[in-house]
């Protein structure tokens, strides 16, 4: 599996959980305390986020931070 794949589940991954909370990409940017565009950007494979991303990104979903690896 390479790298950019990985990338791009896991931003698929973040959308799904997202638009089943029926959170907006701001709502969870905000959530989260990251940039909206950055989180554009990761939710479309478009870079590799921190770890400390990711776990703002779970805390702003609600998750723990393995479903978000869930795919």
């Amino acid at each position: 599996m390479e790298n950019g794949d990985i990338q791009n589940r896991l931003g698929k991954r973040i959308v799904e959980i997202r638009s089943n909370l029926g959170l907006k990409q701001i709502d969870l940017a905000m959530r989260a305390e990251i940039d909206d565009a950055f989180l554009r950007r990761i939710e479309t494979g478009r870079v590799n986020p921190t770890v400390r991303t990711l776990e703002k990104i779970a805390r702003g979903l609600d998750v723990p931070m393995k479903d978000l690896f869930d795919f």
